[in-house]
């Protein structure tokens, strides 16, 4: 009979979550997983398979924990329509967030922006959770945009909702190398969204 697990699970994925986010998946070296959980490498193996099962409970711990709290007010099912300020909301946090130098937003980005650059990208498996973590991002500022402008045609608000979601993705993959780039992103989408200056 196995020995019984002796740790938080979620503490664990949380602060492998960390070194997979600063790092990517190929150079989060095992003894970095190690030290940041306070497991051994057998322990990581036993409680996640691999390496990888631990990349991937990452994953799912960024979009529960990181992704989706801050789409929530754009995705909230309890009401018809968001605010039609939530949006607004939406890209002034996020520009808040990649603007806070020194937290770990503003210094490496988006967990799945930075794989989908990365060699892990080409498994399946990963490409299909970025397509899917870009087409909820979508959708969900589909949401706010509809609720802010519910008066004009659905392809414009289509096209604007588009625009907005490749400025979100603009703004992960250059906040690492240039952030002011990336808050000017975001800039450029409160700008299309009339809310210039905020």
């Amino acid at each position: 009979m196995g020995r019984a697990q002796t740790f938080d699970t979620d503490r664990v994925v949380r602060a492998a979550l960390g070194v997979f986010w600063r790092s990517g998946y190929e150079a989060a070296s095992v003894p970095a997983l190690e030290e940041a959980t306070g497991l051994n490498r057998s322990s990581i193996y036993h409680a996640f398979g691999s390496k990888r099962g631990l990349f991937d409970a990452a994953v799912q711990a960024y979009l529960d924990d990181v992704v989706r709290p801050r789409l929530r007010t754009l995705t909230d099912d309890t009401v018809d329509h968001p605010d039609p300020d939530a949006v607004v909301r939406y890209f002034t946090g996020l520009r808040a967030a990649l603007a806070a130098t020194g937290e770990i937003q503003a210094d490496s980005g988006c967990l799945l922006v930075n794989a989908s650059g990365a060699p892990i990208a080409r498994d399946p498996a990963v490409r299909r959770v970025v397509a899917d973590y870009r087409a909820e991002l979508r959708a969900a500022l589909g949401r706010g945009v509809d609720a802010r402008y519910p008066g004009r045609p659905a392809a414009e608000r289509d096209r604007l909702a588009d625009l907005c979601t490749a400025l979100v993705v603009s703004a992960f993959a250059l906040v690492r190398v240039d952030p002011d780039s990336a808050t000017g992103a975001l800039d450029g989408a409160l700008e299309l969204l009339g809310a210039g200056g905020h």
